[in-house]
């Protein structure tokens, strides 16, 4: 009969992922909720507005959680519903010339959402002081770096420069296999070239970078410092020391479904706001053990072959992110009565808001079936596709 729960069943559905739980109840607390294995889910203090929870409301997946928050935030906080985006955006730009001056600022663009929503914040603020650099570093899906140039010089009239650097990055990361350590050199290889860069163009004193608030969660980068290291991002836990280049980070506290209504405020095109997230690291994060040229063909033919089935069969726009993985394991098949020893691909899809919490896509099986059957009839390097069926939590999105 709690507030917090007011107007919802009394069972509810929810979402928690915890290996500890709480059990024995505090002093001067009431029992709220409970479940079968965890024998105190939420509980309330008998005379202050003090509320805790064991599971996660903030997750599209726990039935009624926004109403949860709803009935917290109005009726016991009482706060009011006055926040606006366009006040965010007003407040972030003032933010940017209070710490920019004068001085001109240098934005690694990927193309994604996070670095093409900065970097229509940074035009606002800053016009002609901002430099976008684009690096093609080689990890990027097929047709990408044609596509992110074009987009970007034609709707957004952005000063984008390209930086062809694939064998930079595939040099130095020869024989590297541990995911953390590809993550770090990855951020070590783009900050030396923006470096190249600035020192082109010449009094360059800030980097932009997209960074948003689950990437410095997962690289234990909040102000806090109590979280663990789940992975490090390449543009928190990969930036060396000894960067010659201040930060700029507009969106470093805001959530993946927050930029993207910031990124339609600001008038960026819905197909840009709506594409799917890709990794800083690009495929060197989707390549499981040593990324090399050949690797990278492969997985980019068919991680093409998967999203162009999907926007065919109308499911892009029906999960949140969908790619592929190459394994670092053969398997034996048949092929045209031949036998055939060679790459496993994984198929990953998921449905999510946040991007912290997410769940497996239920995709048809008769398309799965499809896209296979294309993966390895017109890739003679693969011979088995799997699907992963994992959520977040346990798994990360990403595999590495």
């Amino acid at each position: 009969d709690s507030i917090l729960f007011s107007g919802l069943d009394k069972k509810v559905n929810v979402w928690m992922s915890h290996g500890d739980q709480v059990q024995d109840l505090p002093d001067d607390f009431n029992l709220l909720a409970l479940t079968l294995t965890a024998p105190i889910a939420a509980m309330q203090h008998k005379t202050l507005p003090i509320y805790a929870i064991q599971f996660h409301p903030e997750v599209t997946h726990t039935n009624n959680g926004q109403k949860i928050l709803d009935n917290f935030i109005f009726n016991v906080c009482n706060a009011s519903a006055d926040w606006k985006m366009d006040d965010l955006i007003s407040q972030r730009v003032e933010e940017i010339k209070e710490q920019v001056q004068t001085n001109k600022v240098l934005l690694g663009l990927s193309g994604g959402v996070d670095s093409s929503v900065t970097a229509a914040l940074l035009h606002k603020a800053l016009g002609k002081k901002l430099t976008c650099v684009f690096v093609d570093n080689g990890l990027l899906r097929k047709g990408e770096s044609e596509q992110v140039i074009k987009t970007f010089k034609e709707n957004m009239s952005l000063n984008v420069i390209k930086s062809d650097s694939q064998h930079v990055f595939i040099r130095h990361l020869k024989n590297i296999k541990d995911p953390e350590q590809k993550r770090k050199v990855i951020g070590r290889t783009f900050i030396d070239v923006f470096d190249a860069e600035a020192i082109k163009l010449k009094d360059i004193r800030f980097l932009a970078q997209g960074t948003i608030y689950p990437d410095v969660i997962e690289s234990s980068g909040s102000e806090s410092n109590e979280a663990r290291v789940i992975k490090s991002h390449h543009n928190v836990g990969g930036l060396p020391k000894e960067m010659k280049l201040a930060l700029v980070e507009p969106l470093r506290d805001l959530f993946k479904d927050e930029v993207r209504r910031m990124g339609l405020e600001l008038g960026i095109p819905k197909e840009m706001i709506e594409r799917h997230p890709f990794p800083g690291p690009g495929l060197g994060v989707r390549i499981i053990g040593e990324v090399t040229k050949e690797k990278i063909k492969i997985l980019q033919e068919a991680d093409n072959i998967f999203i162009e089935e999907l926007i065919k069969a109308d499911l892009y726009d029906k999960v949140s992110q969908a790619f592929a993985v190459l394994l670092p394991v053969k398997s034996v098949g048949v092929v045209g009565d031949e036998r055939r020893y060679a790459e496993v691909i994984g198929l990953r899809a998921v449905e999510t808001v946040d991007f912290m919490t997410a769940r497996w896509a239920h995709l048809p099986y008769e398309f799965l079936e499809h896209v296979s059957n294309r993966i390895v009839n017109e890739i003679e390097h693969v011979s088995r596709v799997v699907y992963d069926i994992s959520s977040k939590p346990p798994a990360t999105i990403e595999w590495e």
